[in-house]
C-alpha cells in the first residue's frame, strides 16, 4: 500500500551522497526509467535520522543503466544481480529540475570525484532460490513491488520518490516504524532460510534502532538459529561491529542468548551477568568496538587467561584486524592495572600510559571502575595530562651511547637499558653522568 507522505525531512538530501543518488536519479529520469530511492536510507530518514548511504533502485536493466552514464562511468559490480556502480561525474553536473528543493552539486567542492563513493543502482527484481544461504541462484527483473517483497524486512522494503515526494511502500514498512517493530516480508522461515545473517541482522537493528521483534520472526529465529553456522564467521564478525558500539549492546547480546544464536556467535554470553554488563556499558566514555569488547570480555570471564583465550579465538573467527586484536589484548591487560594504580611507582604506570591503545585501556578501566577504585583512575586521567617531556621523558642513554662508551654489546645492555629507565622514571637517576656511573657498577659480563 502507498502512504502519501509529503517529503522526506529537508536534511535528508543535504549530504554529497544523497545529492549524488537524486542525480543518478534524475538522469536516469530522464532518459526513461522509473527510478527511487530504496531501503535504508528511506528508514533512517523516516526515523530522522541523516542517512550515511543512499541507494537507487529503477527499472532500468544493468546494461541500460550502464548505456544511460556509459560503461567508463560505471562499475559492474553486481552485475549478475542486477547491481552497478555509477562513479561521480567527472565535470559536474546540476541534479535535474523535477527533482526536490535540491541545490546544484557544482556548488559543492565535497563532490569531487575523489570523495563520493559510486551509488549503487540495482534493478528491480525478484529472486530464485538462495541455495548458499546467502545469494540467490538466479535473478529475474520486475517491478517496484516484487522487489519490495524480496527484501528482508519491512522496514527495509520502502521506496521513496523524490519527484512525486511520497514513499512507496507495499510492505507494511510505515506502520512497523510506527510501531518500532521489526517484522520479515512475508514468511520469516523463507526469509532466513534464504539468508541466515539475516538472523543476526535482526538482533542488530533491534539495537541500533530500538525495536522490539513481532513474535513470528522471534520463533522462526529460534527454529533456525542453528543453521547461522553455515555462514562465515567474517560476516559475523561486520555484524557485530556494529552491535558493540551501541550504547544498548548488553540488550542485544542478551537477545543472542535468549533466541539460541550465542553459540553461533559468542557461546560465552551465556554465562554473562547481565546486570554487571549494563552496568559498565552505561559507563564506558566512548563507543568503540574495541573499549566494548574488552570490556566484555572481562566482565563476563573470571581470568585474564580466559578473557585472553577467547579474544583468540574471537579473532580467527571474526576476522578481527590486527589493530583492533591488539588493542582489545592491552585493554584486558593494562584496565585492571589502572583501576589499582593509585600507588604504585611511577615507573609501572609510565609505559600503559604511553602505550599506543591507551585510549581503549582508558576507556575499558572508566567502564569498569567501582566507586572504591576510583582514585587508580583519576590518577591516570591526571598524569595523562602531564606535557610531554614529563610523561615520556627521553631515555638517559641508549645501546649506541653504551658502545661508544666502549662497553660490549650483548643481551645485557636490554637489560641495563631498562633498568635504567625505571631507576630515571623514579628519580633515583637524573643525568647522564649519573647513568654511567650505575653502568659502571654492574657486574662485568
Amino acid at each position: 500500500m502507498n502512504h502519501p507522505v509529503k517529503s522526506l525531512p529537508d536534511e535528508t538530501f543535504a549530504s554529497p551522497p544523497a545529492q549524488e543518488a537524486l542525480r543518478v536519479i534524475g538522469r536516469l529520469r530522464e532518459a526513461g526509467y522509473f527510478a527511487v530511492l530504496a531501503g535504508g536510507c528511506v528508514r533512517d530518514a523516516l526515523l530522522g535520522r541523516i542517512p550515511k548511504d543512499f541507494d537507487v533502485a529503477t527499472e532500468a536493466t544493468p546494461d541500460s543503466v550502464r548505456e544511460v552514464f556509459g560503461k567508463r562511468n560505471t562499475l559492474a559490480f553486481g552485475a549478475s544481480f542486477g547491481v552497478i556502480g555509477v562513479l561521480p561525474p567527472k565535470a559536474k553536473k546540476g541534479v535535474a529540475d523535477q527533482l526536490p528543493s535540491s541545490p546544484d552539486i557544482a556548488d559543492s567542492p565535497e563532490n569531487a570525484k575523489d570523495k563520493l563513493l559510486p551509488t549503487e543502482v540495482a534493478t528491480f527484481r525478484a529472486d530464485g532460490n538462495y541455495s548458499d544461504g546467502r545469494r540467490p541462484d538466479s535473478v529475474t527483473y520486475g517491478n517496484a513491488e516484487a522487489d519490495a517483497l524480496r527484501r528482508d524486512f519491512t522496514i527495509n522494503g520502502m521506496f521513496y520518490d523524490p519527484v512525486s515526494a511520497k514513499v512507496l511502500d507495499y510492505v507494511g514498512g510505515l506502520d512497523d516504524l510506527q510501531s518500532k517493530q521489526l517484522r520479515t516480508i512475508g514468511e520469516a522461515s523463507r526469509r532466513f532460510d534464504e539468508d541466515k545473517l539475516r538472523m543476526l541482522r535482526a538482533v542488530r537493528f533491534m539495537v541500533t534502532l530500538q525495536l522490539t521483534m513481532e513474535a513470528d520472526t522471534m520463533s522462526a529465529i529460534q527454529e533456525h538459529a542453528d543453521s547461522l553456522s553455515v555462514v562465515s564467521g567474517e560476516r559475523i564478525g561486520a555484524e557485530m561491529r556494529r552491535v558493540m558500539v551501541q550504547a544498548d549492546a548488553p540488550r542485544g547480546l542478551e537477545l543472542l542468548v535468549e533466541i539460541g544464536l550465542a553459540d553461533q556467535v559468542w557461546p560465552v554470553l551465556k554465562e554473562a551477568t547481565w546486570t554487571r554488563l549494563k552496568a559498565a556499558f552505561e559507563k564506558m566514555p566512548t563507543r568503540s568496538f574495541e573499549i566494548a569488547m574488552a570490556t566484555t570480555l572481562l566482565v563476563v570471564h573470571s581470568s585474564h587467561a580466559q578473557a585472553v583465550k577467547d579474544l583468540t579465538q574471537l579473532t580467527k573467527r571474526w576476522k578481527l584486524s590486527v589493530a583492533e586484536q591488539r588493542a582489545i589484548a592491552s585493554a584486558l591487560t593494562h584496565a585492571p592495572s589502572i583501576l589499582s594504580c593509585e600507588a604504585i611507582p611511577w615507573s609501572e604506570l609510565q609505559p600503559i600510559l604511553i602505550d599506543r591503545d591507551i585510549e581503549a585501556i582508558m576507556g575499558t578501566a572508566a567502564s569498569l571502575a567501582e566507586t572504591e577504585q576510583s582514585n587508580g583512575l583519576s590518577r591516570a586521567r591526571k598524569d595523562l595530562q602531564l606535557e610531554p617531556a614529563k610523561l615520556n621523558p627521553p631515555p638517559l642513554l641508549t645501546g649506541t651511547d653504551l658502545m661508544q662508551a666502549g662497553y660490549s654489546s650483548g643481551p645485557h645492555f636490554r637489560l641495563w637499558l631498562m633498568q635504567l629507565r625505571q631507576l630515571q622514571l623514579d628519580g633515583e637517576i637524573r643525568d647522564r653522568d649519573d647513568a654511567f656511573k650505575w653502568v659502571q657498577s654492574q657486574p662485568e659480563v
